[in-house]
């Protein structure tokens, strides 16, 4: 009896280390894959760091207008680090521009994809945290050392501060992720998803905290939207997290609603995928 479950230890344990090679396998040609377009991230740099310098100045020049130079509770250098690691972040989250499984669900190679041992949810998930890693060294990194040359950026004061804004941008990218791959998703019903982009591509502008800090709102519209949407968690609590705006309390409360945004919306895509298979099936697809 001892041998034998012994045996089915030893064969779980092969089947979760088969599971994480894999997923590291796929995670590791993600990051060389986005890796080989070396020009598309040098004006990806390029870009952020233009828009970088213009949102600096006016949030700065909003911050020179408010009594006792503090806006929403953010001082000068926590204005302009917010900006310059918003921009990093906007990359390493990849907010817009993901429609992979959209255009393949549109020309039906997804079916391809229904074939494979691993679940399209994981393989695509591997291969976004890939894509995340390279963003981090290459469009994360630039944008704050330009930032740093050209304004006074906020140094984190607490010891926990950076590991805590590591494991909030993980979160973030987790989160966005499975806000996009939901929207990529409503391709199996509509097909077409010029319409619902556009809409997610004004709406998270606005409300995951690019355009402004969600700070600058009213209380109880902010409270809104920190509780019952994601959008937050996608942007605004790393940068929140990184400038300390809240004290160490409130900054682990930031980061355990970003972990349960990431645990619904991966789930949520679980969910949703199964459904989509049972309608092609249904289709005869």
């Amino acid at each position: 009896m001892g041998s034998v479950t012994a045996t089915g230890q030893a064969i779980r344990t092969r089947e979760v280390t088969d599971q994480v090679r894999t997923f590291s396998a796929l995670a590791a040609a993600g990051f060389r894959r986005y890796a080989t377009y070396r020009q598309a991230t040098a004006a990806g740099v390029f870009t952020n760091t233009i828009f970088g310098f213009l949102r600096c100045y006016v949030l700065l020049a909003v911050a020179a207008g408010a009594a006792g130079g503090l806006a929403a509770g953010y001082d000068r250098e926590q204005l302009a680090t917010f900006v310059w690691a918003g921009q990093g972040m906007l990359a390493v989250a990849a907010l817009w521009g993901w429609a992979e499984l959209a255009d393949r669900i549109r020309t039906g190679d997804v079916a391809a994809d229904l074939l494979r041992p691993v679940p399209p949810v994981v393989s695509y998930l591997a291969a976004d945290l890939g894509r995340a890693g390279h963003a981090g060294l290459t469009r994360f990194v630039p944008p704050m050392l330009v930032g740093a040359l050209f304004f006074d950026l906020y140094e984190p004061r607490r010891a926990q501060t950076v590991p805590l804004f590591v494991l909030s941008a993980l979160l973030a990218t987790l989160a966005c992720f499975g806000c996009r791959y939901l929207l990529n998703c409503l391709a199996y019903w509509l097909l077409d998803l010029r319409g619902p982009m556009t809409l997610w591509t004004l709406a998270s502008g606005l409300l995951v905290g690019l355009y402004f800090p969600l700070r600058f709102l009213p209380g109880w519209l902010c409270l809104a939207l920190w509780l019952g949407t994601p959008f937050p968690s996608l942007l605004q609590a790393p940068l929140d997290v990184l400038v300390e705006r809240d004290p160490p309390a409130v900054q682990a409360g930031i980061v355990a609603v970003q972990a349960v945004w990431a645990a619904l919306t991966l789930a949520a895509c679980g969910w949703v995928q199964r459904r989509a298979e049972r309608r092609l099936v249904v289709q005869g697809g």
